[in-house]
């Protein structure tokens, strides 16, 4: 079980900000954890023929990724541009910041589940039910109604199974980064996906013999959910304080750009870790502990590490940062902090 910290919440196990039988949205603002910066997170299950009423947010974009089910996502675009088209799990998609849409789900057996992630840290939605009926009494709506049941089969366009810019299949995407067969990562950022403005996610599976080489995103901020698997996490402070922390699945985590961090997989979860990873960058990027050893002057490393010029490792000849790394040692005593 995950521990407690500021830098985790526990989005699965938390009370939900609305619940019906039609389904439920469980959120994680700054209001939730304080820590939160320009992002934040929501996780949305729809049974079936449950609908996400047709709503706007004012102030963020928004990036969502199918966890499970089949959905119908609806978009009016600024000019009255109209997009409709069908996610699975493994897909996803990204709606701008007040750009009208809708999420229904199409099975009919079984739930779609979605983690949302917002460009705040506490975003402002606007449902059209509410705003109908703010404007005029000749219409019902007067609150949000949040999540609503369809009436009948769900009406799916001829053209809602063809690609759309404001879809994309990250699980469908050949691993950028592999290798070894004990990691993989799949990469919705702008290079692969030119819609995304100022949001990146990636889908990071690592087997219980790899870990996470050690490092930071110079100008990106992180936020994690642990979708499988169990990890352990430490994050240094510009004080010198570390802050090391077990996740689980259903936890998220957020990390301030610049800060350094790994993560490491426990074997007590199962032979493999799967993260979603969001970014408030388009193309995150980010230095490793190996080439930050491989980029410095040999004598400053040694002095900085206490050590002679002549016990210096050698460094040279790796043509790229290695980013997740097999485990050569034995798992370290899980020692977590608590309150």
């Amino acid at each position: 079980m995950a521990s407690s910290s500021r830098h985790v919440y526990h989005l699965e196990s938390s009370e939900p900000s609305f619940s019906s039988p039609l389904g439920s949205i469980r959120k994680c603002t700054v209001d939730e954890l304080p820590i939160l910066k320009a992002m934040s997170l929501k996780r949305l299950t729809l049974q079936p023929k449950g609908i996400r009423e047709p709503h706007w947010h004012a102030d963020s974009n928004e990036l969502t990724y199918c966890l499970s089910g089949n959905a119908l996502v609806n978009i009016i675009d600024t000019h009255s541009n109209f997009a409709s088209f069908t996610i699975k799990a493994g897909q996803m998609f990204h709606i701008p910041s007040g750009s009208l849409h809708h999420i229904e789900n199409i099975s009919d057996d079984e739930p779609a589940e979605f983690l949302v992630c917002f460009r705040h840290e506490k975003p402002e939605d606007f449902s059209l039910s509410a705003a109908y009926g703010a404007m005029s009494p000749a219409f019902l709506g007067t609150q949000n109604k949040e999540i609503v049941e369809r009436g009948g089969v769900p009406t799916i366009p001829d053209t809602a199974h063809h690609q759309d810019v404001h879809k994309f299949d990250v699980e469908g995407q050949q691993p950028p980064l592999q290798g070894e067969d004990i990691r993989s990562a799949r990469l919705a950022k702008s290079i692969y996906w030119p819609a995304l403005e100022n949001v990146a996610m990636y889908s990071l599976r690592v087997e219980d013999k790899a870990m996470r080489e050690p490092h930071w995103h110079p100008i990106t901020a992180e936020l994690g959910y642990v979708d499988k698997g169990q990890a352990r996490m430490t994050i240094l402070d510009p004080s010198g304080e570390t802050d090391t922390y077990t996740l689980g699945p259903g936890d998220m985590y957020f990390i301030l750009a610049a800060y350094p961090h790994q993560i490491e997989v426990l074997p007590e979860g199962g032979k493999e870790i799967h993260f979603c990873i969001f970014f408030d960058q388009p193309m995150p990027l980010d230095i490793g502990y190996k080439a930050s050893a491989e980029g410095m002057p040999h004598e400053a490393m040694a002095a900085t590490l206490g050590i002679k010029r002549r016990e210096m490792p050698k460094m040279e000849g790796t043509s790229r940062a290695p980013h997740i790394v097999p485990r050569i040692n034995d798992v370290d005593e899980v020692k977590v902090w608590t309150k």
